[in-house]
């Protein structure tokens, strides 16, 4: 989900303090309920008890003309639990052919049955660039169907080194953000550090773990009001096959 913007964050010095005090454990699903599931993932056991589920539905893609390409050859149909219907997005200048496409999308998954919970955005926002994705943002708003919830994801520096007044924006748009703590396959090192100030974050927010990184939950999270729990991000075996074009994931190995 993030690839621009790490460098920097990741150059940042750590202090000590901020690390946590008992060895991290990794990420194991089974003892999770919440999933982001993409194309070529096969679900392990832990799926069929899941509460939530984010799943891979299209990508709007870097370079070329602007569309919604989509990442599954079918609608999912899932009994158990809810869903959000996630786009990943590499740019921001959507047309009126994608925002009928994704409402195209929306009605066929809900459609199908599925405790269709919204739409969630996938998008890189660098935290000084904040402005102008709150400005897209309201654009989604206004191209949801009524009623639709919207989540969207986030860099774990956002609590930090984000601007107050554009965090309090958002927090009027989206329903809920989940903040990153990995790259690729990895843990962010010295994620705890980035933790300190999280519960200023002035909207409901997750914190998305990934499978198999390491973890242990930083003591802020404790006095957090607004968190709202884990969601971890499955991986397909390093050795897997990939997926066909109409599920591959590029950003991901």
């Amino acid at each position: 989900m993030v690839k621009q913007g790490w460098a920097a964050l990741l150059a940042l010095p750590m202090l000590a303090a901020c690390q946590p005090a008992e060895a991290p454990q990794p990420v194991d699903p089974a003892r999770f309920d919440r999933f982001f599931l993409w194309a070529g993932v096969p679900p392990p056991p832990a799926v069929a008890q899941a509460r939530e589920l984010y799943i891979l539905g299209g990508e709007i893609r870097r370079g070329g003309p602007v569309r919604l390409v989509a990442m599954r050859a079918g609608v999912p149909h899932v009994a158990q639990a809810k869903v959000w219907l996630t786009v990943r997005t590499e740019r921001l200048d959507w047309d009126a052919r994608v925002w009928g496409d994704v409402r195209t999308m929306l009605a066929r998954w809900r459609g199908a049955g599925n405790r269709l919970e919204g739409l969630q955005i996938d998008f890189d926002a660098a935290t000084p660039g904040l402005d102008r994705y709150r400005t897209f943002l309201e654009q989604v708003r206004r191209e949801l169907p009524p009623g639709t919830r919207l989540s969207i994801t986030g860099l774990l520096d956002w609590s930090a080194n984000g601007d107050p007044a554009e965090l309090a924006r958002l927090s009027g748009l989206v329903d809920e953000v989940v903040i990153q703590t990995y790259q690729g396959r990895t843990t962010i090192p010295g994620y705890a550090a980035w933790f300190a100030h999280i519960d200023t974050l002035p909207f409901t927010h997750k914190i998305a773990l990934v499978e198999g990184g390491e973890w242990t939950a930083p003591a802020a999270l404790a006095r957090d009001r607004r968190f709202a729990g884990y969601v971890v991000f499955l991986l397909a075996p390093p050795n897997a096959r990939p997926p066909s074009p109409a599920g591959r994931d590029p950003r991901r190995p």
